[in-house]
């Protein structure tokens, strides 16, 4: 689905299922799946593979912590770690934004919500990075990428179970605590729901906040006049993260799964298919967005749907909204000069080989 009117209506119809898991493993062949098995079933109890009415008492019990207030309270705390990541390349006169900058930051955000000390961050990278690849690749690859997935999220699983013990003996202001505390509670959240809706958190939060990032200033370069603007209009700079969203939408497509024979769009649908609801496509619809592929900073309305739609509307935008216009805003304000260094200009810059996201692998950059 491409058009901006039926990916809303796939969003908000129940005869689509947001199980995941089952779509991705039914790519795989039976030997596969019964090896695989510990992997589904974890990742089959993350809140967007859910649907309710177990979605809606999972969702419940974080959404106190992604509320536009909360994410407003740490802009101080997000904003030092954005100077101390930058300070690290800035006297060199280059940096690589992906790497220096978009790829350290959400994860260290989320491990400072969750409460897990930052010493492992680049294991915790490599983690996710596994876990990331499977999830995100195309169905084709599944069988490569399903192997390491596991193993990755095995040790990734072992490590947060560590703290939720440690939480469960010494309870801290963390969110990790927060969560343990619903667990106590008998049928609010089990053993097994805490474990990943942690994990989920770890994993969610990074990739598509990375992307976001290092996309909006990349459009910035791509586009000076842009530029010039949101540098001049300070304020702009919450409209122009929504444009950012819409014009190179992060997570590009939801996949749901008809549970009945249906119509979608005009399209008949048998049960059992996998319907993709393309939100990158639909974030370029002329009959939704006047002139959808000119990048305008200040486009109001902006209704993308770069965070999906309804009862799975992203959890964290919230948070992300705020990642991306706080580092976004730093790197433009202490780097001057700021310009494509000369070996991304050489050529097209290189994107990530994955359906799920729409990232850039590297952006080098030059300043004064």
């Amino acid at each position: 689905m491409t058009r901006y009117e039926d990916v809303v209506s796939g969003h908000l119809d129940n005869r689509l299922s947001s199980d995941k898991a089952q779509i991705k493993f039914k790519t795989l062949m039976h030997s596969q799946q019964q090896k695989l098995k510990a992997l589904g079933e974890h990742l089959g109890l993350w809140v967007s593979h859910t649907d309710p009415p177990t979605h809606t008492r999972l969702r419940n019990l974080v959404n106190f912590a992604f509320t536009p207030r909360i994410s407003n309270d740490m802009r101080p705390g997000i904003e030092q770690m954005v100077n101390g990541l930058i300070d690290g390349a800035a006297r060199q006169g280059r940096m690589d934004v992906m790497n220096d900058v978009a790829n350290p930051l959400p994860i260290r955000v989320i491990c400072h919500m969750l409460g897990i000390a930052e010493q492992e961050l680049h294991q915790f990278e490599r983690w996710i990075e596994d876990v990331v690849a499977f999830i995100d690749g195309p169905e084709t690859q599944l069988s490569k990428f399903a192997g390491q997935a596991c193993h990755s999220l095995l040790e990734l699983t072992n490590y947060v179970n560590g703290v939720v013990n440690d939480r469960r003996h010494q309870p801290r202001q963390d969110l990790i605590s927060v969560l343990v505390g619903a667990e106590q509670q008998g049928d609010k959240l089990n053993s097994e729901e805490l474990l990943a809706m942690c994990v989920q958190m770890l994993v969610g939060g990074h990739d598509t906040t990375s992307a976001l990032i290092g996309s909006g200033i990349y459009l910035l370069l791509k586009y000076p006049d842009q530029l010039v603007r949101v540098r001049g209009e300070p304020k702009l700079m919450a409209s122009a993260v929504e444009e950012f969203l819409r014009y190179e939408t992060p997570g590009p497509r939801n996949s749901r799964l008809a549970t009945q024979d249906m119509e979608l769009g005009g399209q008949p649908i048998k049960r059992g298919q996998t319907v993709q609801l393309l939100l990158g496509a639909a974030n370029r619809d002329p009959q939704q967005f006047p002139d959808p592929h000119r990048l305008e900073v200040g486009r109001n309305p902006n209704r993308h749907l770069a965070f999906g739609w309804g009862p799975h509307f992203c959890v964290g935008a919230p948070l992300a909204r705020v990642m991306a216009q706080i580092a976004i805003g730093v790197l433009l304000r202490r780097l001057t000069g700021l310009r494509l260094d000369d070996c991304a200009t050489a050529g097209p810059l290189p994107w990530r080989q994955t359906l799920g996201l729409r990232s850039l692998e590297r952006l080098p950059i030059r300043f004064e």
